[in-house]
């Protein structure tokens, strides 16, 4: 007998929608990657060097920058019911979003992850 695991590791049932979120979550997490940076630049102004308010010219930068955050934990969630992954996984990679330049590093490792199930997916249904 099997024993049931609450979040276990389903697997892709859909190539397609899979492609498609993989392709989402690798604009969103090269968007929120670079906004991160501009962020980090405009903390550096304000907190560094004391330009506050319209002094600082990326003064409006943080609420669009987290309304896009919140665009890419979308993006990583779909991606991860998707292929399958576990929560622990998810939240891993969402909060890889939260650190400069890792988010570029987690991208290019789980695009490699997917890309290399996708691809035995895919082979698999051929065979099947």
């Amino acid at each position: 007998m099997t024993e049931s695991k609450p979040f276990a590791d389903l697997g892709i049932q859909d190539v397609v929608a899979a492609r498609k979120a993989l392709t989402f979550f690798k604009v969103m997490a090269f968007i929120v990657g670079v906004g991160l940076l501009v962020l980090v630049v405009e903390m550096v102004l304000s907190y560094g060097f004391g330009m506050k308010g319209d002094d600082n010219p990326l003064h409006w930068w943080p609420q669009p920058h987290g309304f896009i955050y919140m665009v890419y934990l979308v993006a990583t969630a779909l991606l991860g019911f998707k292929v399958g992954w576990t929560l622990p996984k998810m939240v891993g990679v969402m909060l890889a979003g939260c650190v400069p330049f890792l988010s570029f590093w987690v991208e290019r490792k789980v695009a490699r992850e997917v890309e290399a199930q996708l691809a035995s997916a895919a082979a698999g249904s051929v065979t099947s």
